[in-house]
Protein backbone atom coordinates (compact mmCIF):
# COMPACT_ATOMS: atom_id res chain seq x y z
CA UNK A 1 0.00 0.00 0.00
CA UNK A 2 1.88 2.86 -1.59
CA UNK A 3 1.47 6.33 -0.32
CA UNK A 4 1.64 9.25 -2.84
CA UNK A 5 1.13 13.24 -2.77
CA UNK A 6 0.06 15.81 -4.69
CA UNK A 7 -1.39 19.48 -4.16
CA UNK A 8 -2.73 22.36 -5.99
CA UNK A 9 -4.78 20.37 -8.56
CA UNK A 10 -6.67 23.95 -9.33
CA UNK A 11 -9.35 21.62 -11.13
CA UNK A 12 -12.07 23.99 -13.14
CA UNK A 13 -13.88 21.25 -14.46
CA UNK A 14 -17.09 23.78 -16.02
CA UNK A 15 -14.26 25.29 -17.56
CA UNK A 16 -15.08 28.82 -15.47
CA UNK A 17 -11.30 28.95 -14.79
CA UNK A 18 -8.79 27.60 -17.26
CA UNK A 19 -5.21 27.38 -16.07
CA UNK A 20 -3.33 27.76 -18.91
CA UNK A 21 -4.21 31.69 -18.99
CA UNK A 22 -0.99 31.36 -16.22
CA UNK A 23 1.39 29.47 -18.69
CA UNK A 24 0.62 26.85 -21.33
CA UNK A 25 1.86 23.77 -19.19
CA UNK A 26 -1.62 24.08 -17.29
CA UNK A 27 -3.16 23.30 -20.53
CA UNK A 28 -5.66 20.31 -20.24
CA UNK A 29 -3.81 19.40 -16.98
CA UNK A 30 -7.02 17.79 -15.17
CA UNK A 31 -6.07 15.07 -18.12
CA UNK A 32 -2.49 15.25 -17.46
CA UNK A 33 -3.40 14.21 -13.56
CA UNK A 34 -5.60 11.86 -14.34
CA UNK A 35 -3.21 10.26 -17.21
CA UNK A 36 -0.85 9.83 -14.28
CA UNK A 37 -2.52 9.16 -11.71
CA UNK A 38 -4.02 5.81 -13.39
CA UNK A 39 -0.60 4.93 -14.17
CA UNK A 40 1.07 4.67 -11.23
CA UNK A 41 -1.56 4.57 -7.58
CA UNK A 42 -3.80 1.60 -7.13
CA UNK A 43 -6.74 1.28 -5.40
CA UNK A 44 -5.43 0.00 -2.25
CA UNK A 45 -2.50 3.11 -2.20
CA UNK A 46 -3.48 6.35 -0.70
CA UNK A 47 -2.67 10.18 -1.63
CA UNK A 48 -2.35 12.62 0.63
CA UNK A 49 -3.71 16.43 -1.55
CA UNK A 50 -2.26 19.33 0.06
CA UNK A 51 -4.78 22.15 -0.86
CA UNK A 52 -6.53 23.79 -3.83
CA UNK A 53 -8.29 21.15 -5.31
CA UNK A 54 -10.97 23.41 -6.87
CA UNK A 55 -12.15 27.28 -8.19
CA UNK A 56 -14.82 26.24 -6.84
CA UNK A 57 -16.89 29.11 -4.41
CA UNK A 58 -19.58 26.26 -2.94
CA UNK A 59 -19.21 22.92 -2.49
CA UNK A 60 -22.32 22.79 -5.22
CA UNK A 61 -20.35 23.72 -8.03
CA UNK A 62 -17.12 21.61 -6.56
CA UNK A 63 -18.90 18.49 -6.18
CA UNK A 64 -17.27 18.05 -9.78
CA UNK A 65 -13.82 18.33 -8.93
CA UNK A 66 -14.42 16.20 -5.81
CA UNK A 67 -16.20 13.60 -7.93
CA UNK A 68 -13.28 13.54 -10.24
CA UNK A 69 -11.00 12.81 -7.64
CA UNK A 70 -13.35 10.16 -5.91
CA UNK A 71 -12.95 8.56 -8.64
CA UNK A 72 -9.35 8.30 -9.03
CA UNK A 73 -7.99 4.86 -7.83
CA UNK A 74 -7.22 4.80 -3.83
CA UNK A 75 -7.79 6.53 -0.71
CA UNK A 76 -7.29 9.99 -0.73
CA UNK A 77 -6.86 12.51 2.72
CA UNK A 78 -7.08 15.80 1.74
CA UNK A 79 -6.40 19.62 3.66
CA UNK A 80 -7.73 23.01 2.49
CA UNK A 81 -5.64 25.79 0.58
CA UNK A 82 -6.71 28.97 0.22
CA UNK A 83 -8.59 29.15 -2.54
CA UNK A 84 -10.72 26.02 -1.58
CA UNK A 85 -13.30 28.25 -0.66
CA UNK A 86 -16.15 25.72 -1.44
CA UNK A 87 -14.74 23.69 1.93
CA UNK A 88 -17.92 23.80 4.43
CA UNK A 89 -18.70 21.50 7.53
CA UNK A 90 -16.22 19.00 8.08
CA UNK A 91 -18.55 16.45 9.30
CA UNK A 92 -20.55 16.98 6.10
CA UNK A 93 -17.31 16.41 3.96
CA UNK A 94 -16.48 12.93 5.82
CA UNK A 95 -19.55 12.18 5.29
CA UNK A 96 -19.81 12.53 1.73
CA UNK A 97 -17.38 9.76 0.04
CA UNK A 98 -15.88 6.69 1.59
CA UNK A 99 -12.61 7.11 0.03
CA UNK A 100 -11.83 10.37 0.51
CA UNK A 101 -10.84 11.92 4.32
CA UNK A 102 -11.39 15.88 5.10
CA UNK A 103 -8.47 17.15 7.62
CA UNK A 104 -9.49 19.95 9.80
CA UNK A 105 -8.10 19.85 14.06
CA UNK A 106 -8.16 15.74 13.13
CA UNK A 107 -6.64 12.82 12.00
CA UNK A 108 -6.33 10.07 9.80
CA UNK A 109 -4.33 6.75 9.96
CA UNK A 110 -2.24 5.05 7.03
CA UNK A 111 -0.28 2.38 8.49
CA UNK A 112 1.23 3.19 11.58
CA UNK A 113 1.69 6.80 10.55
CA UNK A 114 -1.10 9.38 11.86
CA UNK A 115 -1.75 11.71 8.59
CA UNK A 116 -1.97 15.62 10.28
CA UNK A 117 -2.13 18.55 9.29
CA UNK A 118 -3.85 22.18 8.68
CA UNK A 119 -3.80 25.03 6.36
CA UNK A 120 -0.91 27.34 7.21
CA UNK A 121 -0.79 31.05 6.48
CA UNK A 122 1.52 33.61 5.51
CA UNK A 123 4.05 34.20 8.03
CA UNK A 124 5.58 36.52 10.69
CA UNK A 125 8.68 37.95 8.57
CA UNK A 126 7.15 37.99 5.68
CA UNK A 127 6.67 40.93 3.90
CA UNK A 128 3.47 39.91 2.51
CA UNK A 129 2.27 39.44 6.74
CA UNK A 130 0.22 42.08 7.90
CA UNK A 131 -1.34 43.23 10.99
CA UNK A 132 -4.87 41.23 10.13
CA UNK A 133 -2.74 37.95 9.10
CA UNK A 134 -1.68 37.52 12.81
CA UNK A 135 -5.23 36.14 14.29
CA UNK A 136 -5.57 33.35 11.37
CA UNK A 137 -2.11 32.38 11.63
CA UNK A 138 -2.63 31.84 15.11
CA UNK A 139 -5.90 30.10 14.46
CA UNK A 140 -3.53 27.71 11.90
CA UNK A 141 -1.17 26.96 14.87
CA UNK A 142 -3.61 26.14 17.11
CA UNK A 143 -4.99 23.50 14.44
CA UNK A 144 -2.17 22.16 13.57
CA UNK A 145 -1.30 21.28 17.18
CA UNK A 146 -4.96 20.00 17.92
CA UNK A 147 -4.56 17.66 14.58
CA UNK A 148 -1.07 16.14 16.13
CA UNK A 149 -2.38 16.22 19.71
CA UNK A 150 -5.70 13.91 18.83
CA UNK A 151 -2.84 11.82 16.53
CA UNK A 152 -0.60 11.56 20.25
CA UNK A 153 -3.68 10.50 22.58
CA UNK A 154 -4.60 7.63 20.31
CA UNK A 155 -0.85 6.12 20.62
CA UNK A 156 0.38 7.36 17.71
CA UNK A 157 4.54 8.07 17.80
CA UNK A 158 4.96 8.58 13.52
CA UNK A 159 3.44 11.66 11.98
CA UNK A 160 3.44 13.20 8.33
CA UNK A 161 1.91 16.65 8.03
CA UNK A 162 0.56 18.24 5.22
CA UNK A 163 0.44 22.41 5.55
CA UNK A 164 -0.70 24.03 2.51
CA UNK A 165 1.62 27.30 2.78
CA UNK A 166 5.54 26.86 2.91
CA UNK A 167 6.73 26.31 6.10
CA UNK A 168 9.06 29.17 5.97
CA UNK A 169 9.05 32.25 4.16
CA UNK A 170 11.04 34.22 2.17
CA UNK A 171 14.09 34.30 4.88
CA UNK A 172 14.29 30.44 4.98
CA UNK A 173 14.31 31.18 8.56
CA UNK A 174 12.72 28.60 10.98
CA UNK A 175 8.64 29.57 12.16
CA UNK A 176 6.33 28.39 14.77
CA UNK A 177 5.59 25.56 12.30
CA UNK A 178 8.70 24.30 11.81
CA UNK A 179 9.43 24.01 15.43
CA UNK A 180 6.02 22.43 15.74
CA UNK A 181 7.14 19.68 12.76
CA UNK A 182 10.54 19.33 15.15
CA UNK A 183 8.86 19.19 18.65
CA UNK A 184 6.28 16.46 17.65
CA UNK A 185 9.04 14.53 15.47
CA UNK A 186 7.26 14.67 12.56
CA UNK A 187 9.00 12.49 9.82
CA UNK A 188 7.74 13.94 6.59
CA UNK A 189 6.09 17.37 5.78
CA UNK A 190 3.86 17.58 2.14
CA UNK A 191 2.98 21.34 1.04
CA UNK A 192 2.32 22.89 -2.21
CA UNK A 193 0.60 26.84 -2.89
CA UNK A 194 4.22 27.42 -4.82
CA UNK A 195 4.12 28.61 -8.44
CA UNK A 196 5.80 30.20 -11.41
CA UNK A 197 8.40 32.50 -10.05
CA UNK A 198 7.39 31.95 -5.94
CA UNK A 199 9.03 28.59 -6.41
CA UNK A 200 12.37 30.49 -5.62
CA UNK A 201 11.28 29.97 -2.42
CA UNK A 202 10.99 26.20 -2.40
CA UNK A 203 12.71 24.33 0.16
CA UNK A 204 13.25 20.23 -0.19
CA UNK A 205 15.28 17.62 1.63
CA UNK A 206 15.63 17.27 5.19
CA UNK A 207 16.21 20.10 7.63
CA UNK A 208 16.93 19.07 11.62
CA UNK A 209 15.52 15.92 11.16
CA UNK A 210 12.37 16.76 9.61
CA UNK A 211 12.05 16.18 5.11
CA UNK A 212 10.16 18.72 3.68
CA UNK A 213 8.57 17.81 0.42
CA UNK A 214 6.91 20.47 -2.29
CA UNK A 215 3.72 18.83 -4.41
CA UNK A 216 2.85 21.77 -5.98
CA UNK A 217 1.18 20.10 -9.63
CA UNK A 218 3.49 22.08 -11.82
CA UNK A 219 6.58 21.82 -9.72
CA UNK A 220 6.53 17.65 -9.86
CA UNK A 221 5.30 17.71 -13.40
CA UNK A 222 1.46 17.34 -12.56
CA UNK A 223 2.49 13.33 -11.40
CA UNK A 224 1.66 11.97 -8.02
CA UNK A 225 5.17 11.97 -6.01
CA UNK A 226 5.70 8.81 -4.15
CA UNK A 227 6.42 9.45 -0.62
CA UNK A 228 6.24 5.69 1.28
CA UNK A 229 6.11 2.01 -0.13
Amino acid sequence: MALYAISDLHLSLSGDKPMDVFSEEWKNHDVRIRENWLKKVKEEDTVLLAGDLSWSMKLQGGKEELDFVAGLPGRKIIIKGNHDYWWGSITKLNSMYDNMDFIQNNFFAYEDYAICGTRGWVLPGSSLFKEEDEKIFRREVLRLKMSLDAAKKKGFQKFIVMIHYPPVNETFKDSEFTDIFEEYGVEKVIYGHLHGKSLQRVMTGERKGVEYILTSCDYIGFDPVLIKT
